[in-house]
């Protein structure tokens, strides 16, 4: 990997009609056992597909966060990025690429090429650094793929955005010849990809926290909470078991079960030295988004199941917003992201154009609102990342005092848990889910952390429950996955 790249990036764009492919079926022509991978794809509103999958394979350079300096890895090695004592981690990211914001062509999607990738939890203490809390020990505290050629499925005019960046006007010959491999290898026949059901296994899931535990967790919560410490905190335990399943596989049977605004599949297998790392998420909340100067997020609280008819879908949905207890704490993180916002947008215009709204997924409605505001001049995608990290929906209010509960609390560092998950583009857009309803899986192992809002008038089991019902929602995928049901 060249040092200082130029951040001169030139979009060499080749369109290709899509009427007989999927993202599915790209993704397997083209990942193979190349290098690590990425697709996101995303069903609006959890009813309606969005208008982009975006996904990019065999990338060969990548950053990864370990022991407080970047592991820069290319087809040449691994050279190391130390972080400066007066530097975060995004910090060192921006200046050693050189993102400056390029004008975006209006006929190109929010994503061309960029960083795509995760941050972890933990990384919080770059930005606040009273917080004591340590790294994950078994996963990087982020990963980075640079993005220089990107497929986009745009499923409003049924075609595919082939994308090359070349970093100068030299470089065009050579994104015109990764464009020209790209479509030989679409060419190619789909890989037999049948997987025969497996032999039946222990689906028991082993957590980091016993009932009892929890349930001691949430009193002691709610004391902070009574003397006015918080207002609300996020506690989570993470389940955790052993599938022969294959990452992808499950993959599919997530999207099927759970279609949602952020759907993602990560191969890290190449960029771990130990067990082979795949992150699978299926989030319904955005962690923050920049486009055209706009900064915008959307709080999610408050929770039903969907109804067996419409009528009842809807009273539910009546219900759910003339609870007292979920407005409250929907309005206190609508304010908290309204604060977090405010750190890096021009004053007074932050603003809650829409607010208390339900919206509908497979299984369950939320109430949701949305906040934006313009960002300021001399700030970017990187310091917006920073100013919002991590969402108050999975930490707390008033949220560093709610992590330092967590801290105490919690047995293990969360790892990828409530961190980031997306993408800064180069022509410095950007959107990152929260990383909620998402597997991590290293070897054979696959766990999913799952928590719930704790506020003064919790009920321990209830919310054990709660965290429970979540990740048993991602496991039915594993099991599908187990069983051969995605043929």
């Amino acid at each position: 990997m060249k040092k200082n790249i130029n951040h001169t990036a030139i979009p060499i764009v080749r369109e290709l009609p899509a009427d007989l492919e999927t993202p599915i079926s790209v993704y397997l022509k083209l990942s193979g056992n190349k290098g690590p991978s990425f697709l996101l794809e995303s069903v609006t509103g959890g009813e309606h597909v969005a208008r982009y999958s975006f996904l990019g394979t065999d990338l060969q350079d990548a950053f990864v966060l370990k022991d407080q300096q970047w592991e820069m890895h290319s087809s040449q090695g691994v050279d190391l990025l130390p972080l400066k004592a007066d530097q975060t981690p995004l910090e060192v990211l921006r200046d050693y690429l050189g993102l400056d914001a390029e004008p975006k062509a209006s006929d190109l999607p929010r994503f061309s090429g960029g960083l795509v990738g995760y941050m972890g939890f933990e990384t919080v203490r770059y930005f606040e650094p009273t917080l004591p809390l340590i790294a994950h020990s078994d996963l990087p505290e982020a990963i980075f793929l640079l993005a220089d050629t990107v497929i986009a499925f745009d499923h409003a005019y049924g075609k595919l955005l082939l994308i090359a960046t070349a970093h100068s006007e030299e470089e065009i010959p050579e994104a015109e010849a990764r464009l020209d491999a790209l479509e030989a290898s679409l060419e190619s026949p789909l890989p037999d990809i049948t997987q025969e059901e497996t032999e039946a296994q222990a689906t028991d899931l082993e957590s980091n926290f016993t009932f009892d535990e929890f349930c001691e967790n949430v009193e002691e919560a709610k004391e902070h909470i009574a003397a006015g410490d918080i207002f609300q905190v996020v506690l989570s335990q993470r389940l955790s078991r052993e599938t022969s399943a294959s990452p992808f596989e499950i993959y599919r049977s997530l999207r099927r079960i759970n279609p949602s605004p952020y759907m993602f599949f990560f191969d890290f297998a190449h960029l771990t030295a130990d067990d082979p790392f795949y992150l699978i998420g299926a989030s319904p909340e955005i962690h923050v988004r920049l486009e055209d100067s706009v900064a915008s997020l959307r709080p999610i609280a408050g929770t039903r199941p969907r109804g067996a008819t419409p009528e009842e879908d809807q009273n539910l949905a009546d219900e759910l917003l003339s609870d007292p207890k979920e407005r409250a704490e929907h309005v206190m993180l609508v304010d908290l992201g309204r604060n977090d916002l405010g750190r890096v947008c021009e004053y007074g215009t932050v603003k809650v154009p829409e607010q208390l709204l339900i919206e509908r997924y497979s299984h369950v409605m939320h109430i949701v609102s949305h906040v934006e505001g313009q960002i300021r001049p001399e700030f970017d995608a990187f310091d917006l990342l920073e100013a919002t990290f991590p969402a108050g929906t999975v930490s707390g209010a008033p949220k560093v005092r709610a992590m330092e509960i967590i801290h105490k609390l919690e047995k293990e560092p969360r790892g990828v848990y409530a961190g980031a998950v997306g993408y800064i583009s180069y022509d410095g857009s950007s959107d990152t889910c929260i990383a909620i309803r998402t597997m991590v899986m290293q070897g054979q192992e696959i766990s999913v952390q799952a928590g719930a809002g704790i506020v003064a008038d919790s009920v321990p089991a209830t919310e054990y429950q709660e965290s429970i019902n979540k990740a048993k929602a991602l496991f039915a995928a594993v099991e599908k996955a187990e069983h051969g049901r995605n043929r």
